[in-house]
């Protein structure tokens, strides 16, 4: 199976996809603090795209306060407990750290708002993280503009907002603030051009638009190819064991290789979202291999996934055990 959008739908899967030994590729950026036999996580993990734009704030643009505002539902709960623990780790105290949840379709962002243009009165300078989740970004940026607020003076970077989600909506108020994905449209590189050309081809629109999850499928779709071929056959095991080690390559340039942790080696790109709903590639690291477990939270930090040499994908580096992680499921 290669699907799959949400961290709860991939959670409701995960038993029957277990029970019955398939494979599963999960294309989609998500929290971490996980490793099935059976999943190949082609999306990243919170070291490749939220520790990394926290980063960016950090060492570029001197953001001192922080509002970590998402959706209800596990992606940005677990991911926000990662950035604060994160964050109070590189010295920011914990009262400079505002996070609030709202449910799916969230409307009225005034309060909210204001809230988080009331961190920066003492003059220290504000950013947001966002893992808010589909529709309720759009009244949450036309909040933002109907406060005054600019990138310039409070940045937003965005976890869950792409190309597809800003095709056909009126950017005015998104322009200037950030997204941080591996993959962005803009990637200028002759195998990103290949690929753009191909799905204008295949879906025979010119204004249809690419994005992070359909190169994580592009890659895993075609490292399974390819370790089917190494293995002569679609029988599961055979299959998962051919796939540690797989490369094929990024987009945006370089090498994903697939971890026997099932988390890829992806680059780490920062885009600022421009006027025509595409991103200005404004920063880009070298491939980071994704983890499966956090080292910024202390029940997290001992463990360790290796299918390959350890056969386990929650194996305590302390204890020496290999625990099962049936209670998430």
């Amino acid at each position: 199976m290669f699907g799959c959008w949400t961290s709860v739908s991939r959670k409701s899967v995960l038993p029957v996809i277990e029970e019955l030994n398939g494979l599963l590729f999960y294309p989609v950026q998500y929290e971490g603090e996980e490793s099935s036999k059976n999943v190949f996580y082609t999306g990243a993990a919170p070291n490749q795209q939220a520790i990394p734009a926290v980063d960016y704030y950090l060492n570029e643009l001197g953001v001192q306060k922080f509002a970590l505002l998402g959706t209800d539902y596990v992606y940005p709960r677990t991911t926000n407990n990662i950035l604060e623990a994160y964050l109070i780790s590189k010295g920011i105290p914990k009262e400079d750290i505002f996070v609030n949840y709202t449910p799916f379709g969230h409307s009225d962002w005034s309060k909210i708002v204001g809230d988080v243009v009331a961190l920066g009165a003492d003059g220290k300078k504000v950013g947001v993280i966002s893992t808010i989740n589909g529709d309720a970004n759009i009244g949450f940026y036309k909040e933002l503009a109907a406060a005054g607020v600019t990138a310039d003076t409070l940045p937003v970077v965005a976890f869950s907002v792409g190309e597809e989600e800003l095709s056909g909506l009126d950017t005015t108020n998104l322009a200037g603030h950030l997204a941080a994905w591996n993959y962005f449209m803009s990637a200028d590189t002759p195998e990103n051009a290949a690929f753009i050309a191909a799905w204008k081809a295949f879906i025979k629109d010119d204004k249809r638009v690419t994005n992070d999850p359909m190169e994580a499928h592009y890659i895993g779709f075609n490292m399974w190819v390819n370790a089917v071929t190494a293995a002569g056959t679609t029988e599961v095991d055979a299959v998962r064991t051919a796939m540690w080690g797989q490369e094929f390559p990024n987009l945006t340039g370089g090498t994903a290789v697939m971890g026997t942790n099932h988390h890829l080696t992806k680059p780490v790109l920062i885009g600022e979202i421009r006027a025509d709903g595409q991103f200005d590639i404004i920063s880009q690291t070298e491939p980071v291999p994704g983890d499966a477990w956090t080292d910024y939270l202390p029940e997290s930090a001992v463990l360790e996934a290796d299918w390959k040499d350890l056969q386990c994908g929650m194996y305590n580096k302390e204890t020496k055990t290999c625990v099962q992680l049936t209670s998430n499921y």
